[in-house]
């Protein structure tokens, strides 16, 4: 950006804006917009907000317009000599190459500013990807190890459930073995009550089975079963109707 594309800047530090109309130009080379200029300067003595230089000469605050117009171009330096005219021109040139200066210095102030903050930003940003790269590595590790572990527990698991499929044939084996023997050791007539024991037990859960499973309409009730288990003389006292007792001198045969 060349000299002449570079608009001033208010020099109030909490300002920083593009000047433009009207701006306040102090003795000690600092310019203000119209706003703040017109706010600082109204109080006696007058104090530059930028550098804090008393400005009590008549000519050591000037408000001026930074548009003018051809009129006061043509008319504001007519009469004066060649030399003052110059003069008036490099101080004016001063001026303006001190705030481009001011404001370079600014910058590379600011530049210097932001540099280191992102360097200390990188250095924290560095060290905590070094600690996490570190959990990271450790958490690697632990998993590798648990890993590890349950292979382990697999093989342990399978040598044991082949361990317990091996001890239950054996005992299978030894169970056969145990009846075989016994039934060996048994007398005839043992085995034979145990055959009639293991028969009518079968025939039992059958029955029972059978009585379970049949209609309601053909289950003989308790009650049925002692009415047709009654002997004969039992029917006789249940069918057997004693006539009332007559009295005597009446009749039941009425006479008119």
């Amino acid at each position: 950006m060349s000299v002449c594309d570079y608009s001033l800047l208010c020099n109030f530090p909490k300002c920083r804006a593009k000047l433009s109309g009207f701006a306040w130009t102090t003795a000690c080379s600092h310019i203000f917009c119209d706003q703040h200029g017109s706010g600082e300067f109204s109080r006696t003595p007058a104090i530059c907000p930028a550098c804090s230089s008393a400005l009590s000469g008549k000519l050591d605050i000037v408000r001026t317009e930074l548009s003018p117009s051809e009129q006061y171009k043509t008319m504001v330096l007519v009469g004066l000599r060649p030399e003052t005219v110059l003069d008036i021109s490099h101080r004016a040139l001063a001026f303006w190459t001190y705030q481009v200066n001011q404001e370079r210095l600014l910058m590379e102030y600011s530049l210097s500013r932001a540099e280191i903050q992102v360097a200390q930003m990188e250095t924290v940003m560095a060290q905590q990807n070094q600690t996490r790269e570190l959990e990271m590595n450790a958490l690697r590790e632990e998993i590798i190890s648990l890993n590890k572990r349950v292979e382990e527990y697999k093989c342990k698991y399978s040598e044991v459930s082949e361990l317990l499929t091996k001890k239950n044939r054996q005992y299978q084996k030894l169970q056969g073995l145990f009846e075989a023997l016994r039934l060996r050791t048994m007398s005839p007539v043992e085995r034979d009550g145990l055959h009639h024991a293991s028969q009518a037990f079968t025939t039992g859960l059958v029955r029972q089975h059978s009585l379970q499973s049949s209609p309601p309409f053909l289950a003989v009730r308790p009650e049925v079963d002692r009415l047709f288990s009654l002997e004969p003389e039992s029917f006789k006292s249940f069918f057997q109707f004693n006539s009332p007792p007559r009295e005597k001198g009446h009749s039941f045969i009425k006479k008119h």
